[in-house]
C-alpha cells in the first residue's frame, strides 16, 4: 500500500534525525475550509513532538502529537480529505499523490533540504522495545507486517516501552544490578505483552540469563503465549495455567503482578514476601475489599459521602496499607504513576525492594492499625494472609 510505504519513510526519517517537514495539501473539495496541514518537529518540555499546523481559510490551529501516535492523524487526512503529501528529509524528498480517481502514486526525488541539524531533534526518543523484526509484537498484533505500530496500538506500545524502562531502572537500583541470571514470575500475565518485552530486554539487550514464568488463569492465553515464545526461540520463557492464590512459588528474584484484581494483588505481594523475592512489583486493579468495610464517623465523613470519592479513597487506603505491609517486612517501598493516565487508568505502581536496613516492623503495623481505625476498617486481606499462615 502506497500510504503505508509513505508512513514508513516518515518513521525512518524521524528515527535517523533526517526529518525536515511534512506538508499535506490539495483538498479534494474546493469548498473545504481546511487548506493545508504543515507538520514540523518541535521540542516541548524536553520531549520531541510533531507539531501539526492546520491552515484554514481565516485562521490557523496547532496541535502537537507524540512521535508514537501521529500516524492516525496522517492517515485520516492524506488520501481522504487531501490528495497530496510531501515529505522533506535530508536524504530525499517523497511525494504521495492521488489522482482524481484516487489512484495513489509514490515518488522519490533528490533532497531539496540539506544540512538538517535542529536543536529540537537532538534528543532521540529512547525505545527500550525495538520494533524492527520484532516477532512477538507482530504475533500479538502490536505492530503490522510492515513493522509499524498498528493504528489502534500506539498507547499499548507506549505502555510496554515505559514498563520495560521502569523495570530496567528498578533492577539497576537494586542488589540485582550485577547478577547475570534472574528468576522472575509474572502473576496474571494475561496476553503477555509486558512479559515478552521484559524477557526480550533482559536476555537480548542486557545479556542476562533470565527465566520467566507467566501465570495466567485463561488456558487459551497460556497456549497462545507458549506458542509465541516457542516461535521466538525464547527458551527461558514459559506460561502456566493457574491462579495467583493457588500458585506454588519457589525462590524468585523478582515477582510481578500487574492489574491483578482486588485481593489477587495481595496474594501476589504475600507470595513475593514469602519467597523472599528481592523485588516485588505490582500495579493494583480494583479495590473492593476495603471499600465494603468503610464506616467513617469522623471529619472524613464528607470525603466518602459520594460514591466516586469513596472509591478513590478506598484505592488510596488499600494501597497505603499494602505499602506499609511491605515496609513491615523489610522492603523499601515506592508508589508512583508509571505511565500517563491517558494511556491506561491502571497506572499506579507499588514497588518493594528488599532492604538491608533493619526496619521496625511494629512501627509499620501500628500505622496500619491507626489507618484502619480512621476509616472504620476491621481487617485488610493482606494482613490476614500473614496472620493465618504464620
Amino acid at each position: 500500500m502506497q500510504k503505508a510505504e509513505f508512513i514508513k519513510h516518515i518513521n525512518e526519517s524521524l528515527n535517523s534525525k533526517s526529518f525536515a517537514k511534512l506538508v499535506i495539501s490539495v483538498p479534494r473539495s474546493k469548498s473545504s475550509e481546511l487548506k493545508k496541514i504543515t507538520i514540523r518537529l518541535v521540542e516541548i518540555k524536553l520531549e520531541s513532538k510533531l507539531s501539526f499546523n492546520y491552515t484554514y481559510q481565516t485562521n490557523d490551529i496547532t496541535k502537537n502529537f507524540d512521535l508514537d501516535n501521529y500516524e492516525t492523524e496522517v492517515f485520516e487526512y492524506l488520501g481522504n480529505s487531501f490528495r497530496n503529501g510531501v515529505l522533506l528529509t535530508a536524504e530525499a524528498d517523497y511525494r504521495l499523490s492521488y489522482s482524481k480517481k484516487m489512484v495513489a502514486r509514490l515518488e522519490k526525488n533528490k533532497a531539496s533540504t540539506t544540512g538538517i541539524k535542529s536543536k529540537n531533534h537532538d534528543k532521540k526518543k529512547n525505545r527500550f522495545v525495538q520494533i524492527k523484526n520484532n516477532k512477538y509484537l507482530k504475533s500479538l498484533g502490536v505492530i503490522t507486517e510492515k513493522h509499524v505500530i498498528a493504528p489502534n496500538m500506539h498507547d499499548k506500545f507506549k505502555q510496554i516501552n515505559k514498563y520495560v524502562e521502569t523495570i530496567d531502572g528498578i533492577i539497576k537500583a537494586s542488589s540485582l544490578k550485577n547478577k547475570k541470571s534472574l528468576r522472575l514470575i509474572d502473576m496474571g500475565s494475561g496476553k503477555g505483552y509486558l512479559t515478552f518485552a521484559v524477557y526480550d530486554y533482559l536476555v537480548n539487550t542486557l545479556n542476562i540469563e533470565a527465566s520467566i514464568t507467566g501465570v495466567e488463569m485463561r488456558e487459551d492465553l497460556v497456549n497462545l503465549c507458549n506458542n509465541i515464545a516457542k516461535d521466538c526461540n525464547f527458551d527461558g520463557l514459559n506460561f502456566s495455567t493457574g491462579s495467583i492464590e493457588n500458585y506454588k512459588t519457589e525462590k524468585v528474584d523478582i515477582l510481578i503482578a500487574l492489574h491483578a484484581c482486588d485481593t489477587a494483588t495481595d496474594d501476589a505481594i504475600y507470595k513475593g514476601i514469602s519467597s523472599n523475592a528481592e523485588i516485588i512489583i505490582t500495579a493494583p486493579c480494583c479495590h473492593k475489599q476495603i471499600r465494603k468495610q468503610f464506616d467513617v464517623k469522623n471529619e472524613l465523613q464528607d470525603v466518602v459521602k459520594f460514591g466516586i470519592l469513596e472509591e478513590r479513597q478506598a484505592e488510596i487506603v488499600t494501597d497505603t496499607i499494602r505499602s506499609l505491609m511491605l515496609e513491615a517486612n523489610q522492603y523499601k517501598t515506592q508508589v508512583f504513576e508509571f505511565i500517563a493516565d491517558a494511556h491506561t487508568h491502571k497506572n499506579v505502581m507499588i514497588v518493594g525492594t528488599k532492604s538491608d536496613k533493619k526496619l521496625d516492623r511494629k512501627k509499620y503495623l501500628d500505622k496500619i492499625d491507626s489507618l484502619k481505625s480512621v476509616f472504620g476498617v476491621k481487617y485488610h486481606y493482606l494482613e490476614n494472609l500473614f496472620k493465618n499462615n504464620n
